[in-house]
């Protein structure tokens, strides 16, 4: 048996033997590529005599011809292989239902909605919104607010304090978002009508309390604010919020350090239909929120004359008017990262709200 008939059927041994597409390459390479055996035979046909190069160059050339041709067969053999199994492991169940976009499967959180629902009604009424720093100084905090160093009324607020700085002065976590009415007053000259939602925080936490929660004021500041403002401007949004034609409210005295008078209101429901309250009807009562008129210290700090300005203000608690429009139990809900509970109570991405549409929509 010749040499080449040798390395032929140990080519060809290796060709049957390959069992995938990367194997058979490995033959061609070691057979046809630069350094390969045949490539090898063909290399030395220049060092041949005339005689030596008439009787091996066939012999040479046929073999590569019937090597490459039988490459390429079992080429096309695996390759074949290789498809059939990629379509058996890839094969798509058409029965299944089409997964839904990102668009479509995210949702927005409830508070993130009803801070949108709150800016398009307020920005209807001639509103801006306003926000400040969650870390503030007592100054901000309490002193500007009216709450006199060692006030009573101080100990309402369960107060998040920092370490003393350089100084000796202990920031706080604010308690609610009303220094940013001081820091507006400074800012701005009146007439001011600004909303401020944000993050405020508090020890306290059960079924309707959070050590960080939010909350919304209002402020307005001018020469004629009066308390029918007031009433009107309540009364108009929770009409447009709570999506009712008519509320019927009550206003009780109450106090705050910064207002005076001071109220808290409440307005008419109905709770016989389980965890929804509905507003606009019925015979029971839902305190929603505090206000009154900003109190004559509070507009000194902010750098305004109580003899030329006066203004009212109000806040109340987003998350908890969430719960009562949306039907939530817990508080606590709303910061699990429970992506169960954001699928139920979450709002569709593209659903804006606004006042044409409808802010529940």
């Amino acid at each position: 048996m010749s040499q080449y008939q040798t390395l032929e059927n140990s080519i060809m041994a290796d060709i049957a033997a390959s069992a995938d597409e990367a194997a058979i390459e490995a033959v061609r390479v070691a057979a046809l590529g630069k350094k390969g055996s045949v490539s090898e035979l063909l290399k030395g046909l220049g060092k041949m005599s005339a005689e030596e190069r008439q009787e091996a160059g066939p012999a040479i050339n046929g073999l590569k011809t019937r090597v490459a041709d039988a490459i390429a067969t079992r080429k096309a053999e695996l390759h074949d292989v290789a498809i059939t199994e990629r379509l058996a492991r890839e094969s798509v169940d058409v029965s299944l239902p089409v997964r839904s976009s990102p668009a479509e499967r995210g949702r927005i959180h409830p508070i993130s909605q009803i801070v949108d629902e709150i800016t398009a009604i307020f920005a209807d009424m001639g509103f801006s919104i306003a926000e400040g720093p969650d870390i503030e100084t007592d100054y901000y905090n309490f002193t500007a607010l009216n709450f006199p160093d060692g006030h009573p009324a101080r100990e309402m607020h369960d107060t998040f304090f920092l370490q003393p700085d350089e100084n000796g002065e202990r920031k706080v976590l604010r308690t609610h978002t009303s220094p940013v009415q001081i820091r507006t007053m400074e800012a701005d000259k009146p007439p001011i009508r600004i909303v401020i939602p944000g993050k405020t925080y508090r020890q306290d936490s059960d079924a309707t309390h959070s050590p960080m929660f939010h909350q919304v004021e209002g402020l307005v500041i001018d020469r004629t604010a009066n308390v029918g403002h007031l009433r009107w401007v309540l009364e108009e949004f929770c009409k447009a919020f709570f999506e009712v034609d008519t509320v019927v409210m009550r206003f009780r005295p109450s106090f705050f350090p910064f207002t005076e008078p001071s109220f808290e209101v409440d307005i008419q429901c109905d709770r016989t239909s389980g965890p929804i309250v509905k507003f606009g009807e019925g015979t029971d009562w839902m305190e929603i929120l505090g206000c009154g008129m900003v109190h004559p210290n509070v507009l000194r700090a902010g750098g305004l004359d109580p003899d030329e300005y006066q203004g009212f203000a109000w806040g109340m608690g987003l998350d908890r008017i969430a719960m009562l429009k949306y039907g939530m139990p817990d508080l606590r809900d709303f910061f699990n990262a429970d992506v169960r509970w954001l699928s139920h109570y979450g709002f569709r991405p593209l659903d804006m709200p606004t006042l044409f549409g409808g802010l529940s929509v």
